[in-house]
């Protein structure tokens, strides 16, 4: 695409955030609106299919789509994306039942994984990674700016209007995404030489989905299997015979859905790795920072919107100034390293929270948290981008992302089994003030019904019930009972903080990675007059690399 004027080169990247936009808010706006939409459609033994068979679809579909859009171009596949993910946003919102919600969630996933893919590969067409470098900064920004507005404008859609409006009121933006693809995005012609590897992509789908429906299943709670379970072994053992096939098959096929070849090159396989822990740290502990918000302090969920948001701001806001500094350098290792301290800095402050911890404390943590995240995120697309081919950027992205989201399946699947393990061990240690408590209290049945509410740590997260019960108790007994809540909260506190502990280390580990992240420059953008200078400083900059990617593209 390097015929592109610059201006055409900007009107794409509009029409790429804008399909970016419309599929994250999308999905920042519907976690909030769940549990009503839930309630209003029955079925909560399901809820977890509504979440997991998104991730499923869009994990499978954003890898599958990177060697096609290497052959195809990406033009039809972000069409694609935009259509699949605009259909199941408009079906879902006329859902009657759970089980056709599951369906039309699944067909959303699957555009989403393929807009999430096609739409930083294209970025990746357009510009040379010396000036990818700002833009990857603003496509991170743009999931800050959703993660801030999508949860507020879900929560009054639903105290507001239908729920059915959660899923319909970006449908015009998904519109004027596709228009702006489908005017502006140049159509290339198909890579001639190459087909589709149709084993491999059917071992790698059986690889990815057994083992992320094995990580989302295990633990504890409603429908959920042991780790030592039949199933989960099962799901595990399938996992590794399609990995074996896969392997096999892909050393054997002329145009791999994943050339093996890629993880000779250093950086690739570092950048990787490092993705894979940050999101295991990152995405394993932030997702239980809303439990400590409500559950242990006590703040409504609309009231946890606001605590999260500075967060998401300075997430926003170091996204887009690391972009402009990577391109304005052409430099990233020490950013990336920065970044994932301060990060690894933000959990470990956060572990050493407590019940009595003030909420500005909280906030001052979780932005220390979100700067690091800001720092680090855009970088490692990048870097992957920057040691690979042109002719394997779409596959090197999905890859990318695929690491990624297996990171983040595991870190929450994992964090979850630390918190419950965590918690019901400090329960065990506080069980005989919860005992002392239970037996001054007199032989009432009605009274033993509530303590039960109490008991329950999972009930701390529905504060009006907790309340409602509390008041509704004699006087006499509402010490007591607060007392026993208060113990409640610090099991609660102490399984959460240690979910954050967790994710440090795991975040620690993706330090240590980095530290082996080879630093070449960032290419930057050819002109009409640079051009054979710039194939040269291709060559002199990163031999080993470019050549290592180049032999995996032939692989």
């Amino acid at each position: 695409m390097n015929g592109l004027t610059e201006k055409k080169k900007v009107t794409i990247m509009i029409a790429i955030i804008t399909a970016m936009f419309f599929s994250a808010i999308n999905q920042t706006i519907i976690g909030v609106a769940m549990p009503r939409i839930i309630a209003k459609l029955g079925g909560m033994d399901y809820y977890s299919w509504a979440i997991t068979i998104y991730l499923l679809t869009s994990t499978v579909a954003s890898v599958l789509v990177g060697k096609l859009s290497d052959i195809y171009g990406r033009k039809p596949f972000i069409l694609a994306g935009i259509g699949l993910f605009s259909i199941g946003a408009l079906l879902s919102g006329f859902s009657a039942t759970i089980f056709q919600l599951i369906a039309y969630r699944a067909i959303q996933g699957a555009g989403a994984g393929i807009i999430m893919s096609t739409a930083f590969t294209a970025m990746g067409d357009l510009y040379e990674p010396r000036e990818r470098a700002k833009w990857t900064g603003v496509m991170s920004a743009v999931f800050g700016v959703s993660s801030v507005a999508g949860p507020l404008l879900g929560g009054y859609i639903v105290d507001h209007l239908d729920w059915h409006w959660v899923f319909w009121i970006f449908l015009p933006i998904g519109l004027i995404a596709f228009t702006l693809i489908l005017l502006h995005f140049p159509q290339v012609e198909k890579r001639q030489g190459e087909s589709v590897d149709y084993f491999g992509s059917l071992f790698l789908t059986t690889t990815i989905v057994p083992m992320l429906l094995a990580f989302s299943w295990a633990g504890e709670g409603l429908h959920k299997y042991a780790w030592g379970s039949w199933q989960i072994l099962g799901l595990l053992a399938v996992t590794v015979v399609s990995l074996l096939v896969f392997l096999w098959v892909e050393t054997r096929v002329k145009t791999p859905v994943l050339p093996l070849g890629l993880f000779k090159n250093s950086i690739f396989t570092v950048s990787n790795l490092v993705g894979f822990f940050l999101n295991a740290g990152m995405m394993g502990a932030i997702i239980y920072v809303p439990f400590f918000v409500q559950g242990v302090k006590g703040i409504s969920p609309t009231m946890a919107g606001y605590v999260a948001m500075p967060m998401s701001i300075a997430m926003l806001v170091t996204s887009a100034l690391a972009g402009q500094l990577m391109t304005k350098t052409g430099k990233y290792k020490k950013m990336a390293i920065s970044g994932l301290l301060v990060m690894t800095l933000g959990m470990v402050l956060m572990y050493f929270m407590v019940p009595t911890t003030p909420i500005y404390l909280l906030v001052l943590y979780m932005i220390v948290l979100g700067l690091g995240m800001g720092i680090a995120m855009p970088v490692f697309s990048l870097t992957v981008q920057n040691a690979v081919a042109p002719q394997e950027l779409g596959v090197a992205t999905a890859t990318s992302q695929l690491f990624r989201n297996l990171g983040g399946t595991i870190g929450i699947a994992v964090m979850g089994s630390v918190m419950s393990a965590s918690m019901s061990a400090k329960m065990n240690q506080l069980s005989a003030t919860m005992s002392q408590g239970a037996a001054s209290m007199p032989a009432d049945p009605a009274l033993a019904e509530k303590l039960s509410l109490f008991t329950n740590p999972q009930n701390l997260l529905d504060q009006p019930k907790i309340e409602a019960a509390l008041h509704s108790l004699p006087p006499e007994s509402q010490t007591v009972f607060a007392h026993m809540l208060d113990t409640i909260r610090e099991a609660m506190s102490y399984g959460i903080t240690t979910t954050f502990l967790t994710g440090a280390i795991v975040a620690g580990f993706a330090v240590v990675i980095a530290l082996f992240l080879k630093e070449i420059p960032l290419r930057s953008q050819n002109t009409p007059e640079q051009k054979k200078s710039s194939e040269n400083e291709k060559r002199a900059t990163s031999t080993a690399e470019w050549d290592g990617a180049q032999a995996a593209g032939k692989a």
